[in-house]
């Protein structure tokens, strides 16, 4: 095809939503269209490059014996009573009825569908192991889709869901998988690291998520220089230090004028921010509130909250 013939509209000015630096590339270079909020077009360019991506990702999957279906994308609200998941994944799911009154969900994973698929047929445990995996869109209401394609409403993901005799086999499973996705993003070009990270919604309680590192991005991470341990933040667990035994004083009630932070009242009570306890509250589904205490000098992990206590926060 002829360059001059390329539907590949550019654009000479940045709009304003477009805050990082891929946003703005791709908008520039007519590889994709805003069509709302977390909603975009890929233009040809665009979509040239996802296809070539798939084939990476089809390739690497092939090499593993695992075996490509299509899912649809509307789900049956059953299927996800039935996991308990229709009320727990909470205001992301966008759900609809249809004209008989049946309730159905625009997928944001696959697990029910796939369970229900399999369950009827894999009935001996010389049809195992299996994995199945497909590319499909997936849908979920974000609260603020942003960052273009990095955080958006609709959006195609790669899922595989391997089926094993026992959890030898699961293990040997999950490592295909994680050796699958290391030679995909290595292809790929990109500097990335895999993070223990928190399972979520999937559930599960062995999970890894294969970051690119970048300065723009939705997640943060930490990791060890002297060993292998990397975690996003949801995940990580900080390492304990011992503070020094110290003789215990009396109680005393003190009054702390404009100290509206713990930073506030470490500097006006003149002690170090880490000797000092600051209290946290969490609502858990609109319903009942959970009272945290942390050191001063500590973050409360929302997610470890959410997963100690269940429910929403």
């Amino acid at each position: 095809m002829l360059a001059s013939k390329l539907y590949s509209p550019t654009l000479r000015e940045i709009p304003a939503d477009a805050e990082i630096a891929s946003h703005q590339y791709m908008l520039k270079a007519g590889m994709i269209r805003k069509n709302g909020g977390g909603l975009y077009s890929f233009l040809p360019l665009g979509r040239r490059v996802e296809l070539k991506i798939e084939a990476i990702v089809r390739e690497e999957m092939d090499n593993i014996g695992a075996q490509e279906i299509m899912m649809p994308i509307m789900q049956p609200a059953e299927i996800w009573h039935e996991s308990g998941r229709w009320n727990a994944y909470g205001p992301e799911m966008f759900k609809l009825e249809d004209r008989h009154g049946n309730h159905f969900c625009l997928g944001p994973t696959h697990e029910e569908l796939i369970t229900t698929l399999v369950r009827n047929e894999l009935r001996s445990y010389k049809q195992m192991p299996v994995t199945l995996w497909q590319m499909q869109n997936k849908y979920r209401d974000e609260i603020r889709p942003r960052f273009g394609l990095m955080r958006s409403r609709e959006f195609v993901m790669k899922d595989a869901y391997s089926f094993d005799v026992d959890e030898e086999g699961l293990h040997k499973s999950y490592q295909d998988e994680y050796d699958a996705y290391t030679r995909i993003f290595t292809r790929c070009g990109l500097n990335f690291k895999p993070v223990e990270a928190d399972s979520g919604q999937i559930g599960g309680n062995h999970t890894h998520e294969f970051m690119a590192l970048a300065q723009a991005g939705e997640a943060e991470i930490v990791s060890c220089t002297k060993c292998d341990y990397a975690a996003d933040i949801e995940k990580a667990v900080p390492q304990t230090v011992e503070m020094p035994a110290e003789d215990a004083k009396d109680v005393e009630l003190i009054e702390t004028p404009n100290c509206s932070t713990i930073e506030d009242l470490a500097q006006f009570l003149h002690i170090p921010v880490e000797k000092t306890i600051k209290a946290v509250a969490f609502t858990i589904d609109g319903e009942k509130t959970v009272l945290c205490m942390v050191r001063g000098d500590h973050e409360v992990n929302d997610v470890a909250v959410q997963n100690f206590v269940g429910g929403n926060v």
